[in-house]
């Protein structure tokens, strides 16, 4: 699967279906709907605007040939990463879901940068794209606008804060994620565990330090910032958070991880310095991605059902396109803990 990200001039194409709008006696949003093919337009007011965007070479440049697409069209896909089996994890639900349905699925990602987004964006007005799924941090008021006013159904994945009421969104159960791995830890007798999170602003992340201090709470264990460090969910930061946590005076006895690449950078961190996992340092990862259970030791991680994450929201985005509400638009799907070798008990002082 491919990433597709098209450049070009946005402001010269929205100015295009404007004109086109105006000149119909129509929104820009029934021009974008009858670009992409959306069946909530009369039959006259079709064929008017099929006409126009036909004389602008709309038809003809940018809309791809009727035997290109599967029958129930386009879902565009944008996430901010494509190079990780987390994405292809994510990826994998959605396209599960569409498939059945008959549609297909583009693939587009924007490497966090604001200027490949809205690079993206733009792109909808071209193509025949019926809904979105956005696995990207957050969504502005001027996107959201962007989409509604093309007409262009989607759900959020993970967003870095909750988004405003009536946005569908699908999250994962964070902050019980969080304490159940301390509370594995804490009964296996440790008692300075370390937290290697990751970004900071992000809700995923802020919700797994919160669980991580719940459960320090909850056995009368003190909480010390010195053991917290945010990264940004790789390896790369991690590695040299747990290199500083691992050279403390009093060293923690274990780091749970807010993923497991980031437990990977631990492993790594732990080599370098002659411990060994789980004798020395235990770890605990999050997400449960496939090759947790392949590296040694296999890692006690946090399983998150990554592909039925995006399973839901598009089905979420399918109902959206039939016309109808779908039945919740907030679902957090539950995590849950899967012990391996990486977690043991204290070691002796």
């Amino acid at each position: 699967m491919t990433s597709t990200v098209r450049t070009g001039s946005g402001e010269a194409r929205r100015r295009t279906l404007a004109e086109i709008a105006d000149q119909a006696g129509v929104s820009v949003s029934t021009v974008s709907k009858v670009l992409h093919d959306r069946s909530d337009v009369s039959a006259e007011t079709r064929a008017k605007v099929q006409r126009l965007l036909g004389q602008h070479g709309y038809l003809a440049k940018h809309r791809p040939a009727a035997t290109a697409a599967p029958p129930g069209g386009l879902i565009d896909f944008v996430i901010n990463e494509l190079d990780s089996p987390w994405a292809v994890e994510l990826i994998r639900g959605a396209e599960d879901v569409l498939h059945d349905a008959g549609m297909g699925l583009v693939v587009s990602s924007t490497h966090g940068r604001t200027k490949r987004a809205r690079q993206w964006l733009d792109s909808l007005a071209t193509r025949s794209t019926r809904g979105a799924i956005l696995v990207v941090p957050e969504l502005t008021p001027e996107q959201h606008e962007e989409l509604s006013r093309l007409g262009i159904p989607f759900a959020l994945v993970m967003p870095i804060d909750e988004p405003a009421p009536g946005t569908p969104w699908v999250g994962a159960t964070n902050w019980p994620g969080g304490l159940a791995a301390t509370r594995h830890l804490i009964e296996l007798g440790h008692r300075r565990i370390a937290i290697i999170s990751g970004p900071e602003r992000r809700l995923t992340s802020r919700a797994r330090v919160d669980g991580y201090r719940s459960a320090l709470a909850e056995a009368d264990l003190p909480f010390d910032p010195e053991l917290v460090r945010y990264g940004d969910f790789t390896h790369n930061l991690a590695h040299q958070h747990a290199l500083e946590l691992l050279a403390l005076p009093d060293r923690p006895t274990a780091i749970f991880a807010g993923s497991d690449h980031q437990a990977l950078g631990t492993y790594r961190a732990a080599a370098e310095l002659g411990l060994r996992i789980p004798a020395d340092v235990s770890v605990v990862g999050f997400d449960d991605l496939p090759f947790a259970d392949w590296v040694t030791p296999r890692l006690t991680t946090v399983r998150t059902p990554l592909a039925d994450m995006t399973a839901l929201a598009a089905r979420m985005v399918l109902r959206l396109l039939s016309g109808e509400q779908p039945e919740t638009t907030r679902v957090e799907v539950a995590t849950e803990l899967v012990v391996r070798e990486s977690s043991g008990r204290r070691p002796p002082h």
